[in-house]
């Protein structure tokens, strides 16, 4: 007779803890959700004050605001500016944000603030329209250095970014050439390197950004270089040619226009502060989840009361992992199957010691009564519902007792099972009376020792953490459990048993 072959089954189990594996990993990725518990993210406070006296009239103070920078991800934004207007415009592809308001007079003050998440996967947004060179017109001699130097910096580079370097490189004042010091005498350094870039052909803007340093008031903007590569901007620092957007950067205006314009007003001034600040990565996880659409696969779109239940239901499998290992691979043996599973609950929410107390009280007066009950004669059904009634009052009564006491834990007693703790005393007594007292006590102290053990997990912070935010993992659970399912070997406790054997080996 052929026996059934095993691999499908193994097959399938690795698929069911490979799926709730691979599962886990994604949600990690994509809501961030952490691994483990108490982690800190990060986060950046960044507030724009806004100074300006006002002329009588109306006023609309226009600031441009940060789109998507690359390195950080915006995660809120709000305005402190009583009694005016607030709005987040966006205009020819920038963000704006602005403020109005009807008859001001005196010095005004206006605060924009935003959250920001450091995340190096963030990149900037790609432009819409692809950038082309502006025409840029020249009078001698000024044209003819500019050629002169675009031509040594074209002779130097091979591409659009190592041209840009050498161009850098070669403006810089410290050079003492007569071209660079006719060009830079005139004009704003910053704006000449943009117009000669466009001039040679590369499309190019000016960007200001902002040092993050933690508890830093009164910050200026510093004024960076970019450049379009045909396929996305690349940012320089103009006063040594690095490339590329330091970690601790923020570009806060990427573009031409302009940064505060104030109609209405005079004398206006911007300044920059900034706040590092740390907030646990599950509440950010939870936060950014809402934003992107994925909310709906999270727990936290619960009601809270529906949450906590679902914190103690989602602890049962791991409960249900312990019961099964303790008896199919250690061989302990326990008064029901899943009794100490349901008994690691009550312990759960009575903590360990007033549980222990509780249990070993309602069993232990439950047993008295039910040999009482025994000598009745009584059928069955009756016995068991006299039992149940029977512990309901056991369990009362010591709640009011423990409270009377000043134990607040005696008034969670009530979350052990009344009906399971029934049949629980009824099997031991009828045990007691077929095997006796000492398989009482081994099933009994069984349970105890298996609640415990489920307890211990359960109770671990980490093992809640995971349960509840990686749901997925119990496929794992589930995949052990049916794995263990078909095991067939000695159990440890058995070893014993056959230890004399060795003498014949």
């Amino acid at each position: 007779m052929s026996t059934r072959s095993r691999t499908p089954f193994y097959i399938a189990i690795f698929l069911i803890i490979a799926t709730g594996i691979s599962l886990a990993v994604w949600r990690h990725i994509e809501l961030g959700i952490p691994w483990l518990t108490g982690e800190q993210r990060p986060v950046w406070m960044v507030e724009a004050r806004v100074d300006f006296d006002a002329t009588g009239g109306s006023v609309t103070a226009a600031l441009n605001v940060p789109d998507q920078p690359p390195g950080f991800h915006t995660l809120s934004e709000l305005a402190a500016s009583p009694g005016y207007g607030f709005s987040i415009l966006e205009q020819g592809g920038m963000r704006r944000a602005e403020w109005t308001k009807r008859d001001v007079t005196g010095p005004q003050t206006l605060y924009y603030k935003v959250q920001l998440i450091p995340d190096p996967d963030v990149r900037s947004l790609p432009a819409k329209v692809k950038p082309v060179a502006r025409t840029v017109f020249w009078e001698e001699p000024e044209a003819t250095a500019v050629r002169e130097i675009l031509e040594q910096a074209r002779q130097r580079s091979s591409n659009p970014q190592s041209m840009t370097r050498e161009l850098i490189r070669l403006m810089q004042p410290d050079t003492g050439t007569q071209n660079t010091t006719l060009l830079i005498a005139g004009e704003n350094y910053l704006d000449l390197l943009v117009d000669m870039l466009n001039f040679s052909g590369i499309p190019a803007r000016a960007a200001d950004g902002l040092k993050l340093e933690d508890a830093r008031r009164r910050q200026p903007l510093l004024a960076f270089l970019q450049i379009h590569t045909g396929e996305k901007w690349l940012t320089f620092d103009p006063r040594t040619a690095e490339q590329g957007v330091p970690e601790d950067l923020l570009l806060w205006r990427q573009g031409s226009a302009s940064l505060l314009d104030v109609v209405g007003g005079a004398n206006s001034e911007i300044s920059f502060s900034m706040l590092r600040q740390t907030i646990p990565a599950i509440q950010l996880a939870a936060m950014q989840s809402k934003e992107t659409g994925l909310g709906f696969l999270s727990f936290y779109e619960l009601p809270i009361e529906e949450q906590g239940m679902f914190r103690m239901l989602l602890l049962l499998p791991l409960g249900a992992l312990v019961v099964a290992f303790m008896r199919m691979l250690i061989g302990i043996r326990t008064s029901g199957t899943f009794m100490p599973v349901l008994i690691a609950v009550a312990f759960v929410q009575t903590t360990l010691i007033p549980g222990l107390v509780a249990f070993l009280s309602v069993v232990a007066i439950g047993l008295l009564m039910r040999s009482y009950l025994s000598s009745l004669n009584l059928l069955l059904v009756s016995r068991i519902s006299a039992l149940i009634i029977l512990v309901i009052f056991i369990t009362a009564g010591l709640s009011v007792v423990g409270y009377q006491m000043g134990f607040n834990t005696g008034m969670t007693v009530t979350f052990f099972p009344m009906v399971i703790i029934a049949w629980t005393i009824e099997r031991m007594s009828i045990l007691w009376e077929e095997e006796g007292a000492r398989e009482v006590m081994r099933q009994g102290s069984g349970s105890l020792f298996v609640a415990i053990c489920a307890y211990l997990l359960m109770s671990a912070p980490l093992a809640g953490h995971l349960t509840f935010n990686f749901p997925e993992l119990h496929l794992v659970i589930l995949g052990l459990i049916l794995l263990m399912g078909n095991y067939t070997g000695y159990k440890l406790s058995e070893l014993r048993r056959f230890t004399p054997m060795k003498v014949y080996d």
